[in-house]
């Protein structure tokens, strides 16, 4: 059994707090990161059409031996700028990411921009709709999404995403778009939660929480996300990193810990400003 709190997202459906992400893991790698991970008891796992990975997840999960039921898969569309999205586009692309990673429905299916220059992302929501209503993805949510682009979502469809997953970390902590999503009933999903080792876990601030609490800057940092109610999907391809990072909650950061880790908030992204991303 793993050991990981749920939220319940705004459809009923059970999401684990903590999962494991496999950006950035060439394919043939991801099949062991996975294994590892799911061995050390995570049992949410995020991958996406374009880290070109879902086949060495899928093969993962296959070999695991974990009932279908235990698991919690997100992936997500790559809406690439080289076409304006169609329904048929969409679900041409959701059966390829099912076959290969050989299920027949996803947990959490996202979109992964907003492309709001491409102005199709509501017909794709609405397609993702049709998708949650067939049953082949039992939520449906989107990435990247800022205000506006969620307050056109909701004023102009029925679609209310379960999730938004965004850059958040410490030093990009999102208070008003994680205060929109509260209002909604959007869960925030942070992705790079750990800043991806660009300096955020050698900050002498989280340095000295992680001596206070005889914990490691990650385990800081993750536990922070959890705290402020976020789910986070943190990645690394070592072992040991992998069950440290599943480690987090035999201890709880205090009221002044936590305005601490607040005063490190600079507002800076280590991704691309989804206001202008539209690439390839």
């Amino acid at each position: 059994m793993s050991m990981v709190p749920t939220i319940t997202l705004n459809n009923g459906v059970e999401m684990p707090r903590l999962g494991f992400g496999v950006w950035q893991v060439p394919d043939a790698e991801a099949t062991t990161a996975v294994a590892t991970a799911l061995e050390a008891g995570y049992r949410s796992i995020d991958t996406a059409a374009v880290y070109g990975n879902e086949e060495g997840t899928g093969k993962a999960l296959a070999a695991s031996g974990i009932p279908r039921a235990d698991l919690f898969v997100t992936t997500k569309l790559w809406n690439s700028a080289s076409e304006t999205w169609t329904r048929d586009n969409v679900l041409r692309e959701f059966d390829a990411s099912l076959a290969k990673l050989g299920l027949d429905h996803v947990d959490l299916y996202l979109l992964h921009w907003p492309r709001a220059f491409r102005d199709d992302y509501l017909t794709i929501l609405r397609t993702f709709a049709e998708i949650a209503e067939s049953g082949r993805a039992r939520a449906i949510g989107v990435s990247n999404f800022q205000v506006p682009h969620l307050e056109r979502l909701l004023d102009e469809t029925s679609v209310v995403p379960a999730v938004n997953q965004i850059e958040l970390h410490p030093h990009l902590a999102q208070s008003g778009l994680r205060a929109f999503h509260a209002r909604h009933g959007i869960t925030t999903e942070a992705w790079s939660p750990l800043g991806q080792g660009k300096g955020l876990l050698e900050d002498a601030t989280i340095a000295g929480l992680a001596a206070k609490h005889g914990r490691t800057p990650a385990q800081i940092v993750l536990r922070w996300h959890l705290q402020l109610g976020n789910v986070a999907i943190p990645k690394s391809v070592t072992p040991s990193r992998i069950r440290e990072n599943l480690d987090v909650f035999g201890f709880e950061l205090d009221a002044d810990d936590l305005g601490t880790l607040a005063g490190l908030d600079s507002g800076t992204r280590l991704g691309p400003d989804p206001d202008e991303f539209d690439q390839y």
